[in-house]
């Protein structure tokens, strides 16, 4: 599917990003090229340290600012595939530098719609959040901005042979700045802090991140939001799998924070269809009919009224669960407290 091609991953020393080059390079070995584009020297260093240039001849290392248009387009050269990671994304830095979060995460999304027009790319997947349903947050709603314009991009595209698909999903298990390598953290000072007792998360490993965009590359007909059927967990359940025997201390949801996530809203299901291991919202304004993907699927409509909730998902997490994947994704030498 990918090898022959040529792909361009914005921030790719990222989490997903090492995650995502990783896979490539293990399982299309005659991939042309792999940019990895991102701001960050000292990460892009340290990532050349274990997939050098030596040893992978296809990738390359390229140093930029999605913000930065000029330099962007430069970057698209020759690129046939363009996954869209970067973005800001910690919700107290949003509240409060709004305006740095709207430079990324919207007019980054437009350079990339841009760029991507007038570079012959083929395809674009760009990764949202789970934020970005019915968004209360400032993080949310820009990649709810986000979302919408690489959406729409397929209805600008012209005689361009390209795509735009976008993919939405929760929590990454162990990813930087996530709820367990901070619970992992603060368990050294014998208490747990919890925002709320009865706060709920969707949970999904790089692994499945990393398939589902894999996904969206081999099957959209463009302006799909993809969103896979993942299981929740209790933020509780993180504590007492992390330190059962340590104190929990409720210190209260912090700005633009929300109880439950939601991926799906009830709006949504109008535009939602089932199909299979996934759903996949379709854009209300698109030249494809809806008819074409349900048969392209094989998918069903959704009941009216289906929303997709962390707080209410059929799928759970047992405590035993988590401390499996702790082990699995996060450190393997882990040991409950």
């Amino acid at each position: 599917m990918l090898n022959n091609r040529s792909i361009l991953i914005t921030g790719g020393t990222g989490s997903f990003g090492k995650m995502f080059t990783k896979t490539i390079l293990e399982n299309y070995p005659e991939v042309t090229r792999l940019v990895i584009y991102s701001r960050d020297e000292l990460k892009q260093f340290e990532m050349s340290q274990e997939y050098s240039i030596e040893k992978y001849p296809s990738i390359r290392y390229f140093l930029g600012d999605v913000r930065d248009y000029p330099r962007f387009k430069r970057a698209c050269q020759g690129i046939d595939v363009i996954i869209h990671a970067a973005a800001l994304k910690q919700v107290p830095a949003a509240e409060y530098n709004p305006m740095e979060f709207i430079k990324t995460n919207i007019i980054g999304a437009q350079n990339v719609i841009d760029a991507a027009l007038g570079s012959n790319v083929k395809h674009v997947v760009a990764l949202s959040t789970d934020k970005a349903a019915a968004p209360i947050n400032l993080y949310g709603a820009t990649k709810l901005c986000s979302d919408k314009l690489f959406v729409a991009a397929n209805n600008i595209k012209g005689d361009n042979d390209i795509k735009f698909s976008v993919v939405r999903y929760g929590n990454v298990m162990g990813s930087r700045g996530s709820v367990i390598p901070f619970f992992m953290k603060t368990r050294n000072d014998r208490t747990i802090p919890i925002t709320h007792e009865n706060m709920t998360r969707f949970n999904i490993s790089l692994e499945d991140g990393v398939n589902l965009v894999l996904y969206a590359i081999k099957n959209a007909l463009g302006g799909e939001i993809f969103i896979p059927k993942i299981p929740s967990y209790k933020i509780m359940d993180i504590a007492k799998a992390i330190a059962p025997s340590y104190k929990t201390e409720i210190v209260g949801i912090r700005p633009g924070e929300k109880l439950h996530e939601e991926m799906i809203t009830e709006t949504d299901s109008y535009n939602t269809i089932d199909i299979g291991k996934y759903y996949a919202i379709l854009p209300s304004a698109n030249q494809i009919p809806k008819e074409d993907y349900i048969k392209h699927y094989n998918g069903k409509m959704v009941e009216q009224g289906f929303f997709y909730n962390s707080g209410t998902n059929s799928e759970w997490l047992t405590v035993d669960q988590i401390r499996e994947l702790i082990v699995k994704y996060v450190d393997i030498n882990f040991k409950p407290l």
